[in-house]
């Protein structure tokens, strides 16, 4: 039987907030209850929403690569990548930037993205070779005027300098989320070179920004190569342009 990704995606993004949405900004949603298999702490809300996520795809036999279970594996050649809520910080603080993000690959080629925002309801999705969407209609990156870009800046430092080169530097907490502005063009890069992000964060968010034109690159401007990996963190930079890329480049270099 041919899987339909994208129901599968909205369908379990829905059961999802149905379940999480009365918990958001509550004492409750930020019990700990453990730790993942990176060794951070999973909240109920975390673990509420990942049972959800596992006992769907657990029925499809697909294997899954997940923020507090790792992989499992089920012997498929579809590996899907997901975080339940990308932003948990944000729900738990009251803070309406949080998202479901989805990733499918057939063996290591991706093969579906999606990520939904559950606050205004937005639904994005990548479909390799034909393009990213939001809601249905294509989106693409925009091109700005030089030096008037916004950019979504995580840094413990390093490549500071760059702040005096943009007009607007922004950290929404959920890079999910601004891997779609990124490619919707509402912002202009997402750079987190804090050796933070595990392919869980940004897997689908990687595919939705590329299908709408960006290019997404590691700290030394080479591809980013997106692995099927719970705890394997990395740094990232995607852009609209390459000239916005080789600016990070050099400033990272030659910067403190």
């Amino acid at each position: 039987m041919e899987v339909v990704w994208s129901e599968v995606a909205l369908n379990l993004a829905k059961d999802i907030e149905k379940a999480v949405i009365p918990l958001f900004g509550t004492k409750k949603a930020a019990e700990v209850i453990g730790e993942n298999v990176s060794g951070d702490t999973t909240e109920y809300v975390d673990k509420v929403s990942e049972d959800i996520a596992l006992s769907r795809l657990n029925a499809l036999g697909v294997n899954v690569v997940s923020e507090e279970a790792g992989f499992i594996d089920n012997g498929s050649e579809y590996t899907v990548v997901i975080d339940p809520i990308d932003g948990s910080y944000n729900f738990i603080s009251g803070i309406p930037i949080f998202a479901f993000s989805f990733a499918v690959f057939k063996k290591e080629k991706p093969a579906y993205g999606a990520i939904y925002e559950f606050i205004p309801g937005k639904f994005y999705e990548a479909i390799p070779g034909e393009g990213a969407f939001m809601n249905g209609k294509p989106i693409h990156v925009r091109n700005p005027e030089r030096g008037k870009e916004a950019l979504s800046f995580y840094t413990r430092g390093r490549c500071t300098g760059i702040i005096q080169k943009v007009k607007r530097v922004r950290v929404l907490g959920a890079i999910a989320v601004e891997l779609t502005y990124l490619a919707k063009g509402a912002i202009d890069g997402v750079l987190d070179i804090r050796n933070y992000v595990r392919p869980t964060d940004i897997a689908a968010g990687v595919l939705i920004a590329r299908e709408a034109g960006a290019i997404v690159t590691d700290e030394r401007g080479k591809e980013l190569k997106l692995k099927l990996s719970a705890s394997e963190k990395t740094n990232i930079i995607a852009v609209n342009n390459q000239y916005l890329l080789e600016m990070i480049l050099e400033e990272m270099e030659n910067g403190p």
